[in-house]
């Protein structure tokens, strides 16, 4: 007779599968805009991981669409081309010839790798930036610094976006891998528009049932630098109170967080992207990692 204890070493896999039922059941057709940025670019491991469960996402019946910067990479290429990089308010001085370089690197570098890497598992990705179809058009940002507007070159503004070419996309079954640079409302020219903005805005006008934001913290903390306590789950009057307390770099994720849910979107996401198959952990189990915003109706609804 055969051993029955033999069967059931696969046991906890299923569980696990059992486990997701709920969450692949609620997500299912719907669309997911996730922030690919920080530690998660750049490390190889992180890298590969982000790809696998991304095309996760897309087998289980989701629609994912990835947004995402560049920091570290325009930064590099701009010492390498001999620019000097500059920040007035938490964004890049861009520069004309700066431009260049950063559209060279986000359309041309880092949305190449990201595409590559989800073609692996398939004919998958597609990439295209936010001037293809007028995916995202923008205006000339001038931030305030004490009281003064400043000039900080080709930081776009974003006006206005038209997702038909994304929609044309995942119909078809494909992942949109968007690079956030824009075409210019109003001078033939194009603007770096900040990524975290960028995946909001994509987020609301897609109708998206969630956005997520890969970060290289855990969460939005409670009380940092005192506490290291993640804050789980808040609503977007909360978040609104909190917004002037946070740091600078954190300020454009929760901001688009907050401006995701309060136009459409189910709920808004800042997790760590340091932790391998955070998307996933976030998304499917009962255990969700980092911080996540809810639209002020929805305090009592569930993840």
């Amino acid at each position: 007779m055969s051993n029955p204890t033999r069967k059931h070493t696969a046991l906890p896999k299923a569980q696990i599968l059992i486990e997701a039922l709920p969450w692949l059941v609620r997500h299912n057709g719907r669309t997911v805009v996730i922030k690919f940025g920080g530690n998660a670019m750049v490390d190889e491991e992180l890298k590969a991981a982000f790809a696998q469960d991304v095309v996760f996402l897309h087998h289980a019946g989701l629609k994912p669409v990835v947004v995402h910067g560049g920091g570290p990479q325009i930064s590099r290429a701009l010492e390498t081309h001999g620019i000097v990089s500059e920040f007035k308010a938490g964004l890049r001085v861009t520069t004309e010839d700066a431009m260049d370089v950063v559209r060279m690197v986000l359309a041309g570098q880092v949305q190449r790798e990201l595409v590559n890497l989800l073609n692996e598992h398939g004919p998958l990705a597609v990439g295209l930036t936010g001037e293809d179809a007028h995916t995202i058009t923008a205006t000339k940002h001038r931030p305030e610094i004490d009281g003064e507007l400043v000039d900080i070159g080709r930081v776009g503004e974003i006006t206005a976006i038209d997702t038909g070419a994304i929609e044309a996309l995942l119909a078809d079954g494909r992942i949109p891998v968007v690079s956030s640079i824009a075409r210019s409302q109003d001078d033939g020219h194009v603007y770096n528009v900040n990524a975290d903005t960028a995946a909001a805005a994509l987020a609301a006008a897609l109708d998206a049932e969630t956005l997520m934001v890969l970060t290289d913290v855990e969460g939005l903390y409670e009380d940092w630098p005192n506490s290291d306590e993640v804050i789980s789950r808040l609503t977007a009057s909360q978040l609104e109170k909190l917004l002037p307390e946070l740091s600078s770099g954190m300020v454009p994720k929760m901001e688009g967080c907050l401006h995701a849910v309060r136009n459409g979107v189910h709920t808004a996401r800042v997790i760590d992207g340091r932790v391998q198959h955070s998307i996933l952990l976030e998304i499917f189990t009962d255990e969700g990692i980092g911080t996540m915003v809810v639209p002020d109706e929805n305090e009592g609804a569930s993840s």
